[in-house]
């Protein structure tokens, strides 16, 4: 049974859960990584929704790639549904991807059902930081799963000028209280 890929744009890259021989930096170009959906649970409420990262159609998303043994696909898809398709936002794909030394892979990854009913659609920073402030859930404040996503996004040396424009809006904000 041949290897396959993992696309991962978030939480994915810095806690992946699964067995993987080999992890490299890669663009998957057609999606970016995205605040795009209402968290009602852990990042929120649903009188005062979060929201977490999804990929959304346009642009391109720098990510991490990770090489699963074959023998193990079965296995790991198993894991990922579990772990990505709680709601059924996410509608699993297989995508190609350009790993950082230019070879095209197909990788396994999870995108937004836009038609569906926790997809925030595309917030411009200003809002994105208002609602991301104003909400907190299961697993704590929205405004923390922002910044620690930019702090490990930063250690992997990755850039999302978005994503760090909206945790600077949020830091100014805090200031501001």
């Amino acid at each position: 049974m041949d290897d396959f890929w993992v696309f991962g744009y978030g939480s994915l890259m810095w806690r992946p859960g699964f067995a993987h021989v080999e992890t490299r930096k890669a663009r998957l170009h057609g999606y970016r990584r995205a605040l795009c959906i209402h968290s009602h649970v852990h990042r929120g409420t649903p009188d005062r929704p979060g929201l977490v990262l999804g990929l959304d159609r346009g642009g391109s998303c720098l990510g991490l790639a990770f090489r699963v043994p074959g023998d193990l696909e079965g296995e790991v898809v198993a894991y990922l549904r579990e772990r990505e398709l709680v709601t059924n936002v996410y509608r699993e794909r297989r995508v190609g991807i350009r790993l950082e030394d230019g070879a095209l892979v197909t990788a396994l990854t999870y995108v937004v059902d836009r038609s569906h009913d926790q997809y925030a659609g595309r917030l411009d920073v200003e809002h994105a930081a208002q609602q991301v402030s104003a909400s907190a859930g299961q697993s704590g404040p929205n405004v923390d799963y922002v910044r620690n996503t930019v702090e490990h996004l930063k250690a992997l040396s990755i850039r999302d000028h978005w994503l760090e424009a909206v945790a600077a809006r949020i830091a100014k904000a805090g200031d501001t209280l």
